[in-house]
């Protein structure tokens, strides 16, 4: 699942980062072949971290909207938690759980041959779960405003407590959900602390957008290069808070408050 970085896993962090930075010389067009690699990256990362945490968001939030059980503001705290943690630590417990040596990540590798360290896998569990409470929250907002007395409808008239929800909760919370994945992808595109505390900036694997821009930076001569990656991460990040506002207007209630 993705190539092994260069020299081994046993090279330093900061070599990565220090290391191939982005070439600013461009093959044609505005963006140069290695940035055009990086925008490509950054969706790949973007996209399958928001279709992981797609379901994980709804039933949390099904659950915190929906049920009322002991343990249920510890439970809201947890999901909300890396809201407020400094990413790094967030990136740190990801290499502690899902390192090669970790009890996750070592079982996963042993029974199914994933590997999330130094990987693009990895990167995408990272933004996973730095989108997460973002998706719950407006997947939670959005099954609130739905009227509980139209389920009740629905069951009255028949139908069970699945078809009910099929019929009545999800058609009418679909526009918030929409908005959290679209919510979801943005926040994956702008990932950089977790991401490059689980698997550091590798050329090609692991450095999408902000790793990119960072090391852009610490060149001399990089400032076009930071102001091309950054116009690109704008204009992606402005139009999904722009389709999320869209789809959260479509659903009366309070998520357009979001």
């Amino acid at each position: 699942m993705g190539k092994h970085p260069p020299g081994g896993v046993t090279r330093t962090r900061a070599s990565y980062i220090q290391r191939d930075t982005v070439s600013g010389v461009r093959t044609g067009g505005v963006l140069s072949a290695e940035e055009w690699e990086i925008i490509g990256l950054s969706l790949r990362v973007g996209a399958v971290s928001t279709v992981a945490a797609l379901p994980v968001a709804f039933a949390l939030a099904f659950t915190l909207a929906r049920r009322d059980f002991p343990g249920r503001a510890l439970l809201d705290a947890l999901v909300h938690l890396p809201l407020v943690l400094p990413p790094v630590v967030t990136g740190w417990a990801l290499l502690l759980l899902f390192g090669r040596r970790g009890p996750i990540g070592h079982a996963l590798e042993a029974c199914c041959g994933m590997v999330f360290a130094f990987r693009w896998t990895g990167a995408a569990l990272a933004a996973a779960v730095m989108a997460l409470p973002l998706m719950v929250r407006a997947m939670r907002l959005s099954i609130e405003a739905v009227d509980t007395r139209l389920e009740n409808a629905a069951r009255t008239l028949g139908a069970s407590p699945w078809r009910a929800f099929l019929t009545v909760t999800l058609p009418l919370s679909m526009p918030g959900i929409l908005a959290a994945v679209a919510l979801g992808f943005a926040r994956s595109l702008g990932e950089f602390g977790a991401t490059v505390s689980f698997v550091s900036s590798i050329p090609g694997e692991t450095r999408t957008l902000p790793l990119a821009i960072y090391g852009a930076m610490q060149l001399p001569a990089g400032e076009t290069q930071v102001l091309r990656l950054a116009l690109v991460s704008i204009a992606l990040a402005l139009g999904m808070l722009l389709l999320s506002e869209l789809l959260l207007r479509r659903q009366p209630g309070r998520q357009h408050e979001l």
